[in-house]
């Protein structure tokens, strides 16, 4: 049965757009497991829908390396891929590294109230220690970063390949020690885009991204079941 939710939900974006959401959030929370499966059919009698939409749904998450699709066979959760993590992060590195760049090299000022924003948002969400917030302003930030430099495009780049990598922090049990490190390095960042300092945002970002390695060592050590056999 559908609720009515559901039909307003279904009102305003397509059917596709609804299963995508609903279980984009799923899998990046672990609410759905690398490995578990999911039934095209289930999904579209959950949500009142013909089959159609969750198979775009389905392929969207696919191209996202989020599921794993095989004919004749059922649709799995996919597993972490350590290549795939270090692709995605290498192609992230590559892209912000001349996101601020270039920003740092073009600073007008005009965003300062914006990013400044922002950072207190996530000082707030550090003191309330909630975490989906954080990620949310997370988020926002790089986008800000990006606007700055005047390459908003970019940032399609940056928070596809940021998704490939943040349901294995969910795994991490120090989230609140990383907000802490997390935000030092936005403040940092902000900093040396005021002073123009290109080489310093270069450093500073390496060091923002390299955060993550420790994490997917100690993930992957502890859940190797969630990894796939490489």
């Amino acid at each position: 049965m559908v609720m009515p939710q559901q039909v307003e939900m279904l009102e305003r974006r397509t059917s596709a757009d609804v299963v995508f959401d609903y279980l984009y959030e799923r899998i990046g929370s672990l609410e759905l497991l690398p490995g578990a499966k999911i039934s095209e059919a289930e999904i579209a009698a959950k949500f009142g829908i013909s089959r159609q939409p969750v198979r775009d749904a389905f392929s969207r998450l696919g191209n996202m390396d989020l599921l794993l699709i095989r004919p004749q066979k059922a649709t799995v959760v996919k597993k972490f891929s350590l290549r795939s993590i270090a692709k995605a992060r290498f192609v992230r590195l590559s892209v912000e590294i001349e996101v601020l760049r270039k920003a740092a090299s073009q600073w007008d000022g005009s965003m300062e109230a914006e990013l400044t924003n922002n950072l207190e948002g996530q000082k707030a969400a550090l003191n309330g220690k909630d975490v989906e917030a954080f990620h949310a302003l997370d988020y926002e930030f790089h986008r800000l970063l990006c606007k700055s430099a005047g390459v908003d495009f970019a940032f399609e780049i940056i928070s596809e390949n940021k998704a490939r990598v943040d349901r294995l922090c969910v795994l991490s049990l120090s989230a609140e020690y990383g907000m802490t490190e997390l935000i030092d390095d936005h403040e940092t960042l902000v900093a040396q885009l005021k002073n123009n300092d290109a080489d310093g945002v270069t450093q500073t970002i390496r060091l923002h991204l390299s955060r993550l390695d420790e994490t997917i060592r100690d993930i992957h050590g502890n859940h190797s079941s969630y990894f796939e056999a490489e």
